[in-house]
């Protein structure tokens, strides 16, 4: 086994770790980040990844980013959401990621979204907390998806040593 060798394999699977973390904390692209790790092994002489793989892998990360950047407004919109609320829920996200608390990480979109709306229209508190349901609903869906995705991604990492 080669040095380089060592080095492709320790920085793929650091950005595989680095990658699943930034699934579940906004500003980190975590599924870009696995898929890195995939180019990196690729040049791994012990992995076999091909270019097929890495270019459908690929397709999937792009189509991933974009899905989880769409589902957030659609999911505001079609619960009568407001742009206070969608900025109040990335406010709330980021407040939970630098509390350091995992569970404010999730529930901080909610509280922002629904803090955001009750400035935007304190007189309509239902629709302020329905916003914010759906605020959270598209959260967890991106973030989901994000992560079966990286997942995926780990997996074809680990699987082509073998």
């Amino acid at each position: 086994m080669a040095i380089t060798d060592i080095v492709l394999i320790v920085v793929a699977a650091l950005l595989l770790i680095i990658g699943i973390i930034g699934c579940i904390i906004p500003g980190l692209p975590g599924t870009p980040l696995c898929w890195a790790a995939l180019l990196a092994g690729h040049f791994c002489s012990l992995c076999a990844l091909s270019w097929p793989l890495l270019a459908v892998t690929g397709a999937a990360c792009i189509a991933v980013e974009i899905i989880d950047n769409i589902i957030p407004a659609y999911f505001t919109r079609i619960s009568g959401g407001t742009r206070a609320g969608s900025i109040g829920s990335v406010v709330g996200a980021l407040a939970g990621v630098f509390s350091g608390q995992i569970v404010l990480i999730f529930v901080g979109p909610f509280f922002g979204a629904l803090a955001g709306e009750l400035i935007h229209d304190r007189t309509d508190a239902k629709r302020a907390f329905k916003s914010a349901c759906f605020s959270f609903l598209g959260f967890m869906t991106g973030t989901g998806l994000r992560l079966i995705t990286s997942g995926i991604f780990a997996v074809i990492f680990v699987r082509s040593f073998f």
